[in-house]
């Protein structure tokens, strides 16, 4: 999508916005006849894959439903989406292997490393252990919880106080804050089973 669009701007024209779904036949319509031409097994090739893309959707979402119903739970929060839900469970396995929900983000590499010596204490960025594709899952829908027109909930407000204190860098702890957070609040939610509630601590 991204060739194309340069490709057609190079040339003296602008592609309309749209979503993914109808980018190819909306960019055809668009198209002079020559760049259309040129260009058309492309946008055949992007629609082609489009629809690929929505049959697995379906299927991993068919496959979460029938034979691992505990993530239709997870589904419940905002931002978790079937394949980050189907991943969540397959990846760790099984609630039991943790005592405790907090130990989830340790165990995918959330938790900041540490290097004390004396007074010293710097900060430190995460230890990226565990599961990289599903770590990146939860970076994913962290930026989606805290996008500007996200849902609101006390997770969203907890990552946006730690965005406020300014420059990229807080923006980025924000967060990996919020995943390392969501890791421990999907596993609550699939020990507990319990509805997920958006305003627990108001709620409490």
């Amino acid at each position: 999508m991204n060739a194309v669009r340069g490709l057609t701007k190079s040339c003296g024209y602008r592609m309309p916005a749209s979503s993914t779904r109808c980018f190819a036949k909306r960019s055809l319509a668009a198209m002079p006849p020559g760049l259309a031409q040129a260009l058309g097994p492309v946008l055949v090739q992007i629609a082609e894959m489009t629809a690929k893309i929505k049959q697995y959707d379906r299927q991993i979402q068919q496959v979460g439903q029938t034979d691992y119903p505990e993530t239709q739970a997870l589904l419940k929060v905002h931002g978790v989406c079937h394949i980050t839900a189907l991943t969540y469970v397959l990846t760790l396995g099984g609630k039991e292997r943790f005592r405790q929900s907090r130990d989830v983000g340790c165990y995918l590499g959330l938790r900041p490393r540490r290097s004390q010596s004396g007074d010293r204490d710097p900060q430190l960025g995460i230890t990226k252990a565990g599961n990289v594709y599903l770590r990146s899952l939860l970076i994913e829908c962290a930026n989606h919880i805290l996008r500007p027109h996200g849902r609101d909930s006390s997770l969203r407000q907890w990552g946006l106080h730690l965005a406020s204190r300014g420059g990229k860098q807080a923006t980025n702890k924000a967060v990996v804050a919020v995943a390392r957070k969501l890791a421990v609040l999907l596993h609550r939610i699939w020990t507990t089973q319990q509805p997920y509630m958006p305003f627990y601590p108001t709620a409490a």
